[in-house]
């Protein structure tokens, strides 16, 4: 048996186990689609495009270090910082790889890691490609300081991806050592939680906390960042490798990020919308028989428990022209799967309803 019949085997198991997935096409014609975490439609924003089209060249040229150097990249960097109240920004040219980034970093100042059972990803990946002892803490209940190996790297999601609750990181906080770090993703936060945006982390200035950001979502941009306290950039300066061996963000991107943030800030309309098109949508799906769980940003979980089902329902949804994805094992827990579905400001009332009442009808057929 080749590699290849090995790799045939192996789909098929996949697919045995509901959890066969594909690359979807772009369908312009859907007429509701939940699947972007756009969140305040800044992607196709007039003023964030042109950024786009005034651009006079398309690459980077090469990695931060060399010949990537563009004063579009700390020009965002300073603005980010401020924005966050941190003494200063990094970029990278995904979130995930500020993700990795950072944790690998990070890792030699402490001992141990702990990480909540429904992390991203990209933390998870990160974490495993340290050498700490690593621990992973039932949702959103961290162990008690005197239980922890110290020193300690803490790491969660404010506003959690798949289940939109948010962590106490102002507990949290109280809870760590002098010596522990708090590594906070704010990937699905910024933007479009707290004062003017700014995330679940502002009101937190204390060095102890390390931020991870994205502008790929709320921003309608593309890359991410690690904010915190000067020494710490620095370190990703000389040590993250998803940093330093990377190709750096083309300069008319930052430049589109630097503009869409300037708009987040005084979006408050659009974060109001967003908290009126939620309390909307859990409503309407309680009502009818959904479980749909407590959510405190744009995120609305949709549980429908096995992998068959959710996928069955997703596929009836987009026979009706309704873009609402099925999210299945690994990425949420066996018994939990669901339509994942993303609020975002540009949503109309007309199409809100469209998807009640198509999905009233899924249930009661």
């Amino acid at each position: 048996m080749n590699y290849l019949s090995r790799a045939r085997e192996l789909l098929n198991d996949i697919a045995g186990a509901g959890q066969l997935r594909t690359l979807p096409e772009q369908d312009e014609r859907l007429a509701v689609d939940f699947s972007t975490n756009d969140y305040l439609a800044l992607s196709r924003e007039p003023q964030v495009v042109a950024a786009l089209q005034r651009a006079n060249r398309v690459g980077s040229g090469g990695a931060r270090l060399l010949g990537g150097r563009h004063r579009e990249h700390w020009l965002l960097e300073e603005d980010l910082a401020a924005y966050l109240r941190r003494e200063r920004a990094l970029l990278f040219s995904s979130g995930y790889l500020a993700a990795i980034g950072a944790i690998t970093a990070l890792a030699p100042l402490v001992h141990a890691a702990y990480s909540d059972a429904r992390n991203h990803a990209s933390l998870i990946d990160g974490l495993k490609a340290t050498k700490l002892d690593r621990y992973v803490y039932e949702h959103m209940r961290l162990p008690p300081k005197n239980d922890r190996k110290s020193p300690a790297l803490i790491v969660t999601e404010s506003l959690f991806s798949m289940d939109g609750d948010r962590a106490d990181l102002s507990a949290m906080l109280a809870d760590l050592r002098d010596d522990d770090i708090l590594l906070v993703d704010e990937a699905h936060a910024i933007g479009v939680t707290g004062p003017d945006g700014t995330g679940l982390a502002f009101d937190l200035q204390d060095e102890r906390i390390v931020i991870i950001g994205t502008l790929s979502k709320a921003l309608g941009a593309q890359g991410g960042f690690v904010a915190g306290p000067a020494s710490i950039i620095e370190l990703l300066v000389n040590t993250a490798r998803t940093f330093i061996f990377d190709t750096a963000l083309p300069p008319a991107i930052a430049l589109a990020a630097r503009i869409a943030l300037y708009l987040a800030r005084s979006a408050d309309d659009r974060r109001a919308r967003i908290r009126a098109i939620t309390e909307k949508l859990t409503h309407a799906l309680r009502e009818a028989s959904f479980n749909v769980p407590h959510v405190e940003g744009p995120i609305v979980p949709l549980i429908v428990g096995s992998a068959t089902d959710a996928v069955s329902l997703s596929e009836r949804l987009r026979s009706e022209s309704i873009n609402a994805p099925a999210i299945r094992p690994p990425t949420v827990a066996e018994g939990t799967s669901r339509l994942r579905l993303s609020v975002r400001s540009d949503h109309t009332d007309d199409q809100i309803q469209r998807f009640i009442e198509a999905v009233a009808c899924t249930a009661i057929s």
